[in-house]
């Protein structure tokens, strides 16, 4: 039986411009430069400089003869370069823009770098392989991450294989080729496991050792129990002392966990450096704050574009060549009109929220003391701004501000608020650094448990339950009491 309702919702859709423009506020100063330059690049209408004060719009009946004197000057646009493809040549954008020392800086070498997935290729074309083995090769080694293991489950690669490249395989054949790029540089690639890519490890040593026939035992019969740190079910089962396991984990800490990292991409994004989004002083006259504009350009409409608009609108043509121009260059121009808008509204929006964290944590920001640092969350923010919450976040998220004790990430600043026992609110990260210290100058043979630490940490007036404790801990990274063990002498 059919049956037929009438529903309504409301729905917020936001337009292709609201979209960029959020994703213009998330993207840090680096990577900002780097979408001004392809919009320059993209969009002849656009150009770099100040915008000019004199007023093209001009209704006296001179207008056409300048533009027609102009157009046969100095002035390349034209009718012609546009109603045939919309797509201009990359030299045509350059080509004016390019001063002496650009070319000279052209001039110098730059090198691009060499790939992880570039390093595996090159060793598996080495090997011996039949074009099966070869096209199952490289679609392994695509589906390596940049740490080099292989997160993809074979049975899973065997239907990708089939559906997306026609080529009909079997997890057999696949597991004979992963064989082959598990025997490639560095140790350990190709692992789908930590297990399996310690094990690669250890017997790609050149030279065994007794030593290393331990490790592989460990790892290979008690890796559970290792990697909890359950060292005393190891001893026993083994019949090792406290002596041999200790060589042990000294020789699985020599281990990599990470075997793609030491040939990581030098562009990938772990390894950019850190750009400042923003630059603050400490000035006699108080705190100047200022957008890191490093190498951003001004911007500006092209006037000469702007020019073609108006001729080519008051003409009465009908041609639709002539249309099309029309068309060409107002929406150029639009485009232009509004990435400009876009750029000044996202560096207005930086320079608002920062200013309000400044303000709200100016007795930090005085001499870097974290100490003084006040609970603030999004909210805050949000509040002194009239920001909504969601562009505040944007905003902190991946930013950073140059101070006089440091680069230090716009998330810093935010954290949650307790109350000690004389009422005074501190911030939660003056709690996490006590926990720090903590545990860092625990006894490793007998790590504080959890319990203990809010235990000490109500003594020293934090009331704070053991939850908070433990999820403050997970924050900082710090294992549990038990993962945190360590054998060795007593401190």
């Amino acid at each position: 039986m059919l049956n037929q309702r009438l529903q309504q919702k409301l729905l917020q859709k936001l337009s292709p411009q609201q979209i960029q423009m959020i994703k213009l506020l998330e993207v840090p100063t680096l990577q900002i430069e780097e979408r001004i330059l392809k919009e320059l690049e993209e969009n002849p209408a656009l150009e770099e400089g100040q915008e000019e004060d004199e007023d093209i719009r001009q209704d006296d009946g001179e207008e056409e003869e300048d533009f027609e004197a102009s157009d046969r000057d100095e002035e390349e646009f034209t009718l012609d370069d546009y109603i045939e493809d919309d797509d201009i040549p990359e030299y045509r954008l350059q080509a004016n823009n390019t001063s002496r020392d650009d070319e000279k800086r052209s001039e110098i070498p730059f090198s691009a770098g060499y790939s992880f997935q570039e390093h595996l290729e090159s060793q598996l074309s080495l090997r011996d392989l039949n074009e099966k083995q070869k096209i199952l090769g490289k679609y392994i080694l695509g589906n390596i991450d940049d740490d080099g293991y292989l997160r993809r489950e074979l049975v899973n690669i065997v239907d990708d294989l089939a559906f997306l490249q026609n080529v009909e395989t079997s997890e057999e054949e696949l597991e004979e080729v992963l064989a082959v790029i598990q025997d490639l540089e560095p140790a350990g690639v190709g692992a789908r496991t930590l297990q399996e890519c310690l094990l690669l490890q250890v017997e790609k040593k050149s030279s065994r050792t007794p030593a290393d026939d331990l490790v592989h035992a460990v790892l290979k019969n008690y890796f559970e129990e290792f990697s909890k740190r359950h060292y005393d079910k190891i001893i026993a089962k083994m019949g090792i002392g406290e002596d041999d396991l200790k060589a042990i984990i000294d020789e699985v800490l020599k281990l990599n966990p990470k075997p793609g990292g030491v040939y990581s991409d030098p562009f990938s994004k772990s390894s950019q450096p850190i750009i400042p989004d923003f630059i603050l002083e400490n000035t006699e006259s108080g705190f100047d704050l200022h957008l890191n504009s490093r190498n951003l350009p001004e911007l500006r409409l092209s006037s000469a574009y702007r020019t073609m608009l108006q001729e080519y609108s008051r003409s009465r043509s009908n041609k639709k060549e002539m249309k099309d121009a029309v068309m060409f260059v107002k929406q150029k121009i639009d485009s232009a009109k509004w990435f400009i808008d876009a750029i000044r509204q996202r560096q207005n929006t930086l320079l608002l929220t920062m200013n309000a964290i400044l303000e709200y944590q100016k007795e930090y920001f005085a001499d870097g003391d974290e100490t003084k640092l006040r609970p603030m969350i999004l909210k805050d923010v949000s509040e002194m701004t009239g920001l909504d919450i969601s562009t505040v976040s944007r905003v902190a998220n991946s930013k950073f501000i140059q101070t006089e004790f440091g680069i230090i990430p716009l998330k810093f600043f935010f954290s949650e608020g307790l109350q000690t026992d004389s009422g005074e609110e501190v911030s939660t990260r003056e709690i996490k650094s006590i926990l720090r210290d903590c545990i860092d100058n625990e006894e490793k043979r007998r790590p504080l448990t959890d319990e203990r630490l809010t235990e000490i940490l109500q003594e020293k007036g934090y009331q704070i339950a053991r939850r908070t404790v433990a999820k403050y801990r997970e924050q900082l990274n710090i294992p549990v009491a038990r993962l945190r063990k360590e054998i060795g002498e007593k401190r």
